[in-house]
């Protein structure tokens, strides 16, 4: 096995144990156990770790080591800010190729987030989320703008379970959200107005969480 395979094959195990949340932000990724794990040595790990440093997945400090990133209210925005623009445009250029067995199968995964609610788990809420929005912007045409949303949801799964657990009136808006950008689709509304739309459902998300963060702030010592 080559080199390269093998730090491929670490990258995908680091990588997915990021995006699940296994690895959480600020967990610490020590070479020599994970090369243990994958019976390599630490050199193709390291070289999966450098791949997630350009990713912007994995930081690096000294005295520190290697650690899974940590997110800034800045970059969630940013995050959320691009996302918005693209998993909109995504949606309004998919939404001619929606077939009515998909829009039925995105109502069912809503119906079903909406019956989370009374007993609610972000984590299961954020899992139909992805379900939802993947019926509506996976037949995207455009192969870049549906790549630049695929990062963007993987970006995003460091967070989306604490977004929803701040701000948890947020998922039944959210449900509600879904159902009207469903309509739009299904009466063959213009483009932009889906993609306004599904930019809005985005953007309400965002405003919640940092209208939280502002309202949880610590109290300045002048206060």
């Amino acid at each position: 096995m080559s080199d390269e395979s093998k730090s491929e094959r670490a990258y995908r195990l680091i990588r997915e144990r990021i995006d699940s949340g296994q690895y959480v932000p600020g967990y610490r990724l020590v070479l020599a156990p994970i090369a243990a794990e994958l019976g390599m040595s630490v050199v193709p790990v390291r070289e999966a770790i450098r791949r997630l440093e350009a990713e912007q997945l994995v930081t690096f400090e000294r005295n520190v080591g290697a650690q899974v990133a940590l997110v800034q209210e800045t970059e969630y925005l940013h995050t959320m800010q691009t996302l918005a623009l693209v998993e909109g445009s995504a949606t309004a250029l998919a939404a001619p190729f929606v077939t009515a067995e998909q829009i039925a199968r995105a109502r069912d995964v809503n119906e079903t987030m909406r019956r989370t609610l009374d007993d609610f788990d972000p984590q299961r809420f954020t899992a139909l989320n992805l379900d939802f929005h993947s019926v509506l912007f996976e037949t995207c045409p455009n192969p870049h703008i549906l790549d630049l949303v695929h990062r963007g949801w993987n970006r995003m799964k460091l967070l989306r379970n604490s977004s929803f657990s701040f701000v948890p009136g947020r998922a039944q808006e959210s449900v509600a959200e879904h159902e009207r950008i469903l309509q739009l689709v299904e009466r063959g509304a213009p483009p932009l107005d889906v993609e306004l739309a599904a930019r809005a459902h985005r953007t309400a998300t965002l405003d919640a969480v940092l209208a939280y963060a502002e309202e949880h702030k610590q109290p300045s010592a002048a206060h």
